[in-house]
């Protein structure tokens, strides 16, 4: 790549009418507006452009004034940090002042507002994420990003210590970057700072750790990343369930997912990093605060028993109904993958990636029956409603489950009058 590239006639994004009309209101009168970031980093690396955002000299309340004149809606998401959000045909582009830090504490930093575009690039984290582009879609690297997009290698701006210390949560972002955009080896300076500096975690909020974490998981192969973030310590201090468990099950995962088409799952990496202790999950999910969905799924993966590959379908269908459907799935996938990785070189796991798949498969078509008697099916043969009617409910369910699902209503109900006359 050369210094002048141009995103024209590379980025669809850019065409977009309701962009070009808000970069015209924001560099109406001699203003500056430049799309920044990501929406770069992604078009030059040939991937998928999700959000574009724009940095412009304009002061927050006239970028407002200006993008409601120019028929958008605007929302202050972030406006003491000079941020605001500008809404068109549902389309959301986020506006931000050029900035400069003036304090910073490891979790947020207290900002001026400014017009000198090196001092709002150097005050970024990394060197990809630091590109501008005109309207035209002429590109304006002030920190040497396009040579790092060019070699996949992913640079802190200035001093890598100096840029952890301003927030913390770049540590993350390294890694997590680093899965996404690097190739080879993590720049050793950074990964230095990164090792260096890893108790400042510990300043950060669960969110935003756990936000990270997400999506680094969630990268096509995080599984390089986890290895240095592993050498470097920064995975026992993110992520201390992981310590003295090994992240080898994370690389035959990911080519299971590739083989089989399954579609990236950070919670099931997450798994697969981590021992199935429910005590263990249990302090993860509250001290990352996992939302309740996720902290129920991790909770029934730990308390799952992992079926043997031989089981039968009948003996599985029993264990599902009485059991967490989300928790066996978990355990079989990951068997499976682990299973397929040994099968290389080990026969025996080559039957039992056999059984897995199809006890899997079986799973994911599988659907709870429904039991054919109702406490109100009791009450009519006169029985009275309390513990006894709860026992024998509960009694004529296990016969019911343990019969492979086939006992009828009438032989159930043919039991429940014997039931309830002893």
């Amino acid at each position: 790549m050369s210094a002048d590239i141009t995103l024209s006639g590379k980025a669809d994004w850019l065409d977009d009418e309701p962009l070009q009309r808000l970069l015209a209101a924001l560099k109406d009168g001699g203003e500056e507006a430049r799309v920044a970031g990501g929406a770069i980093r992604n078009t030059l690396l040939g991937q998928a452009v999700a959000d574009i955002d724009i940095a412009a000299t304009t002061l927050p309340e006239e970028t407002i004034r200006r993008a409601e004149a120019a028929g958008f809606k605007t929302v202050p998401t972030g406006i003491e940090h000079g941020t605001i959000t500008a809404v068109a045909g549902g389309k959301p582009y986020e506006v931000t002042t050029l900035r400069a830090d003036i304090e910073t504490d490891g979790r947020r930093a207290k900002v001026i507002f400014g017009r000198d575009w090196k001092a709002d690039a150097e005050r970024r984290d990394f060197t990809i994420n630091a590109l501008y582009a005109e309207a035209d879609g002429t590109i304006v690297d002030l920190v040497g990003g396009i040579a790092d997009i060019e070699a996949r290698r992913l640079r802190f701006i200035g001093d890598a210590e100096a840029r952890i210390r301003e927030d913390y949560l770049r540590i993350l972002r390294f890694f997590r970057f680093f899965a996404w955009y690097g190739d080879g080896r993590p720049d050793a300076e950074g990964l230095k700072a990164c090792a260096r500096l890893k108790e400042g975690l510990a300043q950060l909020s669960a969110e935003r750790v756990w936000s990270e974490l997400k999506k680094l998981m969630s990268a096509p192969d995080p599984s390089r990343a986890l290895l240095w973030m592993r050498q470097a310590g920064v995975l026992s201090a993110a992520l201390p369930e992981s310590e003295k468990w090994g992240i080898d099950a994370i690389h035959g995962l990911v080519r299971t997912e590739n083989d089989l088409d399954w579609t990236a799952d950070p919670l099931l990496r997450v798994e697969a990093v981590i021992p199935p202790d429910a005590e263990r999950v249990k302090t993860l999910a509250e001290r990352l605060r996992l939302s309740t969905g996720e902290g129920e799924r991790l909770k029934h993966w730990a308390l799952t028993s992992l079926p043997e590959p031989r089981t039968t379908e009948t003996e599985l269908a029993k264990k599902l109904y009485f059991g967490d459907r989300a928790g066996f799935l978990d355990r079989l996938r990951l068997a499976l993958a682990a299973a397929r990785t040994r099968a290389v070189e080990d026969d025996q796991a080559m039957i039992e990636a056999g059984g897995f798949s199809r006890l899997l498969n079986f799973t994911l078509k599988w659907e709870k029956p429904v039991f054919p008697i109702k406490g109100a099916d009791l009450t009519g043969l006169g029985a009275s409603p309390g513990p006894k009617l709860g026992a024998t409910l509960k009694n004529l369910e296990k016969e019911w489950v343990g019969s492979g699902f086939t006992l009828e209503r009438g032989a159930l109900m043919e039991r429940a009058a014997q039931a309830l006359e002893v």
